[in-house]
């Protein structure tokens, strides 16, 4: 009992002496005092008093400087060191090294505002703190903080001079701006907390820097003295509102700043990091602040030039400062403080006071079991997929919609805009405007003066502009060019076209625009990172919401906390695969499963998408065109389709006409075609065909009857040329007679139907076709153009897309030695389609994956896309249904469904409610809405001859789905 007393008592008195709001304290604190009293205890007056003192070193600085750290390690006893330029691995080996060297575990500091990439070279860049202001969700800049505090765990790094909590209002600030998370006073408190919490929860300590506030000047302390002369009720109010708030919250350490700060301090043009009114006065008595106390560094001009060498430090460390950060010379300040100590100017209570500070702040950083740095794998663990995570997240919630006349953000009716990107800066815009070509067509256009610029603008109704500065640190130049500035006020007043702007740089930059009456839309994205570009194009056009507001005043029609909402259009996104609860190692298995299908031959390239929940996760293209091309295959690359062709042209066409009430599901053929009359196919039902339970043959080999006896194009039916009587195009050099498209059809009207029921067929969308294109008076290809195509954004799907392609972006099909003899290229494969012109209801569509990707993403999302309702979902439903399933075929309305038994045309692991179809030339798509899932594979199997069934054999295109199922998340 009388133990249980004596403990509550000591615990009591600690919490007492130190306060019960000591940031230092650790949650152990007994086994902290006993660390602290013990090592204070061993320590002699000259060790004591190095551990105020924290160097610095660059881990890229000679061996010369390296080894002067050393002799203050062990010849002066400092107390810590932080790390300057350099590189992660040499700075974790110096740290190994020079702890190695310590009696008493050496506290290492490191500038990590936005990573230790503010540093470091080879590690990550986190956005800067005023794009973390523009952040509504405290939650996500916490994320932030905790990353960048594991990444300074990981290098044994033990406090972050982070977050810089300075209210940056004057626009013409050189040396905080960016690092400010703003001028308003709440944002800033709010962000600096939850940066601060992130840091201290894997136990970094935290920094709120610069005391009592940097803000609002113009001049850099590094070179002078800057004056902050506001009344000490704006102080109150303002700069020093976000220390009350984090000290309230926990933080760990304060660093004091060189400022004059005459409404606190009493001398004129006295450093405030030397002012005992300012740090003892108002910091520790008047706000209570009971944390570590550095001074900024020592050797910046704006203190270095106060007093002589040592003496700066001695009064640093009289005005209440603990740790006396990056002295000029050790030794003298060393002695400095050694003799004010023998001559009673420093106490044993005023110096153990910061020296068991300093050593409870190395408890809780973890000192008091120290370990070395572990080397291996340092580099991955500093740049990590986590880190990508938390990256995305932060600038989707970052980037700012400040104008949106007309509502015209995001970008809806595709099909009536011809879109132009004109760059401005000087920076990478590659990313932004490759990823605004993910959505529709989008010119970069150029010009060599203003004159010539409008000119080449002329025909077109949107202009987005981009103003790209450089991402490498806050401090690089951000304005508009005199020039642009004239330019910008041109294009924008040109009332024929809507304009854009997006500013991938500070704020600020929009200081110098004259006028924003012209600019429809105004987006501030911040940076100019590749994610920032991305992200800001997804904006623009619907993918994701618009949710940031301006951390600063822009102009007097755009104030601090300007933000327009926008909302999806649900349009697909661009993502990573655990954003939406899938495993990016995983999905490493479809590379490999990919790249087995090149090894063994079974296609020369594909591509293969993968899309969950409305984002693409999986986007890539592998081997080359032919198995002779020098290049690779690229996303931007288009395949011939063969079947899939059916559900994405034929079909939405047909679910429309339903709707319209220009088809029925149970209309016979001879509905449709009156010819077919007394054709034996004459009832057979739309519902019955698009099912495959029809009877119909599989397929009809047109082409051979107009072969001659060498099995040559016969010249009773092909021309050499276009001419009267002979314009249906087959391929280059070859046009077939335009009477035997009558021929297709009477030879559809004489077949017999046959014996089994289920027979996978092509014959109905020959019928199918001729009844669209007879109801709209125009050929499909039109038709799904202006209806679907267009609309949707799909900019690469096209039939005959030789008619808007180059060859080089065609990847060829086949070298034809039965029919056309000659390289199948941009030319549709399929021979029945070939002699309709390339325009078949079967075949003869053109695409990358990434357009296969939005219509089958149309369909997940019931029929609704970009903004646009382009089917209603009972009608989907409708038609993903199957209606002979007890007739044990799988088969929907026209798409193909997962097999009742056990092989199949899936993997056997997607949902009842999936659908998709396979295509003769190596391509498959399905799509999930149960996993809300979308896959894409594209091939040319068929190149160079369709004789190569390996692909079909091996069901590589099963396997790869198969893993895609398995890289979901539990």
């Amino acid at each position: 009992m009388r133990y249980k007393q004596l403990l509550y008592i000591f615990l009591f008195s600690f919490h007492f002496i130190l306060g019960q709001t000591n940031p230092l304290i650790a949650k152990d604190s007994l086994m902290q005092q006993g660390w602290v009293n013990m090592k204070y205890s061993s320590m002699s007056l000259e060790e004591k008093i190095g551990q105020l003192f924290m160097v610095s070193i660059g881990s890229n600085e000679s061996e010369e400087s390296t080894e002067k750290i050393k002799a203050l390690i062990q010849e002066q006893h400092i107390g810590g060191i932080v790390f300057l330029r350099g590189g992660p691995y040499r700075q974790a080996k110096l740290t190994n090294e020079y702890q190695s060297l310590s009696k008493i575990p050496l506290l290492i500091g490191l500038d990590a505002e936005w990573g230790l990439s503010m540093r470091l070279d080879s590690t990550y860049a986190f956005p800067y703190n005023t794009t973390l202001g523009s952040i509504k969700d405290s939650g996500i800049i916490k994320k932030v903080g905790r990353r960048i505090g594991l990444h300074a765990k990981r290098l044994g790094v033990h406090i972050n001079f982070a977050p810089d909590i300075d209210i940056n209002i004057n626009p013409e600030n050189p040396i905080i701006g960016f690092r400010s998370f703003g001028e308003d006073r709440e944002t800033v408190a709010r962000a600096g907390t939850a940066f601060m919490k992130g840091l201290e929860s894997v136990g970094v300590l935290s920094t709120g820097k610069h005391f009592p506030g940097h803000g609002d000047t113009a001049t850099d302390s590094h070179h002078a003295l800057p004056v902050i002369g506001f009344s000490r009720e704006r102080l109150d109010s303002i700069e020093l509102y976000p220390y009350k708030k984090l000290i309230k919250e926990g933080l760990s350490s304060v660093m004091i700043a060189h400022l004059s700060v005459p409404s606190l301090e009493i001398k004129e043009g006295y450093p405030s990091s030397l002012s005992e009114q300012i740090i003892s006065g108002v910091l520790k008595e008047e706000m209570g602040f009971k944390g570590l106390i550095f001074t900024d560094a020592l050797n910046m001009k704006a203190v270095s030039n106060y007093a002589a060498e040592g003496e700066v430090e001695l009064t640093a460390f009289m005005a209440g400062n603990d740790m006396l950060l990056m002295p000029i010379d050790v030794i003298k300040a060393k002695n400095k403080l050694l003799d004010a100590y023998e001559k009673g100017r420093i106490s044993e209570k005023r110096l153990s006071e910061s020296v068991k500070k300093i050593l409870m702040a190395k408890y809780k950083a973890g000192l008091n079991t120290y370990r070395p740095v572990p080397l291996e794998n340092l580099h991955e663990d500093l740049n990590s997929l986590e880190d990508d995570l938390v990256y995305e997240e932060a600038i989707e919630n970052a980037i700012t919609v400040v104008k949106n006349n007309f509502s015209l953000l995001p970008i809806r009716k595709l099909d009536n805009k011809k879109i132009a990107y004109v760059k401005f800066g000087d920076a990478e815009h590659e990313p932004f405007l490759k990823e605004l070509n993910k959505y529709a067509s989008v010119d970069y256009i150029m010009g060599n003066d203003l004159a010539s610029l409008q000119k080449n603008l002329s025909e077109y109704n949107l202009v987005i502009i981009g103003l790209h500065k450089s991402n490498e640190s806050p401090w690089k130049p951000f304005k508009f060019s005199a020039e642009e500035l004239v330019w910008l006020d041109a294009i924008s007043k040109n009332r024929s076209a809507n304009t854009i702007v997006s500013i991938f740089a500070k704020p600020y930059a929009l200081l110098d625009v004259d006028s924003f009456d012209s600019i429809d839309g105004l987006i501030m994205s911040y940076q100019n990172s590749k994610i920032a570009q991305r992200k800001t194009a997804e904006i623009i056009f619907g993918a994701i919401p618009a949710k940031g507001i301006l951390p600063v005043t822009v102009d007097s029609i755009f104030p601090v906390n300007t933000g327009i909402l926008t909302k999806s259009l649900s349009r697909l996104g661009y993502s990573l695969p655990e954003r939406v609860g899938m495993s990016s190692a995983e999905l490493a298995v479809v590379d490999k499963l990919v790249q087995d299908g090149l090894d063994s031959l079974m296609f020369p390239g594909a591509q293969v998408l993968i899309a969950r929940r409305g984002k693409v996760i999986y986007n890539k293209a592998f081997g080359k065109p032919t198995y002779e091309s020098q290049d690779s295959v690229t996303t931007e690359h288009i395949y011939d389709l063969a079947s899939l062709t059916k559900i994405l042209a034929t079909l939405p066409t047909i679910m429309k006409m339903e709707e319209e009430g220009k088809i029925a599901l149970n209309n016979t053929f001879q509905e449709l075609i009156p010819d077919y009359a007394e054709s034996e196919l004459k009832n057979v039902t739309v519902l019955k065909a698009l099912s495959h339970y029809g009877r119909l043959p599989a397929w009809i080999a047109f082409y051979i009857d107009t072969l001659n006896k060498n099995r040559k194009p016969s010249s009773e039916f092909y021309r050499n040329a276009p001419m009267d009587g002979f314009s249906i195009k087959v391929i280059d050099g070859m046009y077939l007679a335009d009477v035997y498209k009558d021929s297709i059809y009477n030879r559809i009207g004489r077949q017999e139907l046959k014996s089994n029921r289920y027979r996978y067929s092509d014959v109905a969308y020959y019928v199918l076709k001729k009844y669209i294109e007879k109801t709209y008076a125009k050929g499909l290809d039109k038709i799904t153009e202006e209806s679907l195509y267009k609309p949707l954004g799909a900019t690469n799907t096209e039939y005959n897309p030789l008619n808007k392609f180059s060859k080089n972006k065609i990847v060829p099909s086949e070298e034809d030695t039965y029919y056309r003899y000659q390289t199948v290229q941009g030319y549709v494969h399929d021979m029945g389609a070939a002699m309709q012109g390339g325009v078949g209801g079967h075949a003869g569509l053109f695409s990358n994956a990434n357009d296969v990707g939005k219509i089958m993403q149309m369909y997940l999302q019931g029929g609704y896309y970009g903004g646009e309702r382009f089917l209603n979902d009972r009608t989907i439903k409708k038609f993903n249904n199957c209606y002979f399933c007890d007739k044990d075929v799988r088969r929907g309305v026209g798409f193909d469904k997962p097999q009742l038994h056990e092989r199949g045309p899936t993997c056997g692991c997607v949902s009842r409610k999936s659908f998709g179809h396979s295509g003769f030339t190596g391509t498959y798509t399905w799509a999930d809405p149960d996993e809300e899932i979308v896959y894409v594979f594209l091939s040319n199997r068929t190149y160079p001859t369709a004789s190569n069934t390996l692909l079909v054999k091996s069901g590589l295109r099963t396997r790869i789905q198969r893993a895609i199922y398995d890289a979901i998340l539990n």
